[in-house]
């Protein structure tokens, strides 16, 4: 579903594959942009989910399809999954992603976020940072965190912990229900989308919740989205298709409706 969307979107954009962010074999994106001469168009980052182990930018240009139509770029970011890449490698390299996307893009009208599941919490982790460490501030206008993960302890004792290899300091550096702070000092005006599928395991919705209220009652600007008839896969796999509820949602969001 998530290939056959992609090489949908090779074929309808213009694209930029496997452009460098950085140094590592794994720091690199996929560009999908819009036939167009505008300059002043919105930039979607959408990063992957398959928890830390499985999935890469390959797999991750199907939301271009809905999008490139209405004059929206979408770069999808590949990191090096584990075993290759620890925890705290994973989120400096989204982090790095975003701000050569920014340096390599400074004329975008705004810049939004999208992220899945290990991909909604690494889209956390970047709403979190501490910019003052980096040569750039990026203002994120919108964050999409679908099915994430927010406290990384409960995973600690079972089996995604293996290639991982997370200490319970590393599990508390990167979860982003505690890094909440961070978040309203570095992304207040982001407004928040915080989506969870009907048919979500409990543990998933359990973490959506929770880390929606946390950022409320911070008095950041968050929604959440129990999105209906969908689960932990369905949910973002149908953002593939431009009369799906948070396709929708998204491109409102960007004034592209």
């Amino acid at each position: 579903m998530l290939n056959s969307g992609t090489e949908q979107a090779r074929s309808l954009a213009q694209t930029l594959l496997s452009v460098p962010y950085g140094e590592g074999e794994g720091e690199k994106l996929d560009v999908y942009i819009p036939r167009t001469n505008s300059l002043d168009l919105p930039l979607v980052i959408y990063i992957h989910g398959g928890y830390w182990q499985f999935l890469g930018k390959e797999e991750s240009g199907f939301m271009a399809v809905p999008l490139i139509d209405k004059g929206v770029v979408v770069v999808a970011v590949g990191y090096d999954i584990a075993p290759k890449g620890n925890m705290d490698l994973m989120v400096s390299q989204v982090r790095k992603s975003v701000v050569s996307v920014i340096e390599q893009y400074s004329h975008i009208s705004g810049l939004y976020l999208c992220g899945h599941s290990a991909g909604a919490h690494l889209a956390a982790m970047v709403l979190s940072t501490d910019w003052s460490q980096y040569s750039i501030t990026p203002q994120i206008k919108g964050a999409f965190l679908v099915s994430g993960i927010y406290d990384l302890l409960p995973i600690l004792s079972t089996y995604v912990n293996e290639p991982l290899k997370m200490t319970q300091e590393v599990a508390v550096r990167n979860s982003p229900s505690q890094l909440v702070p961070q978040l309203k000092l570095s992304s207040s005006d982001c407004h928040i989308v915080v989506a969870v599928a009907e048919n979500d395991s409990p543990e998933f919705r359990k973490q959506s919740e929770e880390y929606y209220k946390t950022l409320e009652a911070s008095g950041l600007n968050v929604t959440m989205e129990d999105v209906a008839n969908t689960d932990h896969f369905s949910i973002i796999e149908q953002l593939v298709d431009g009369e799906y509820h948070l396709t929708k949602l998204l491109l409102k969001m960007m004034g592209k409706s």
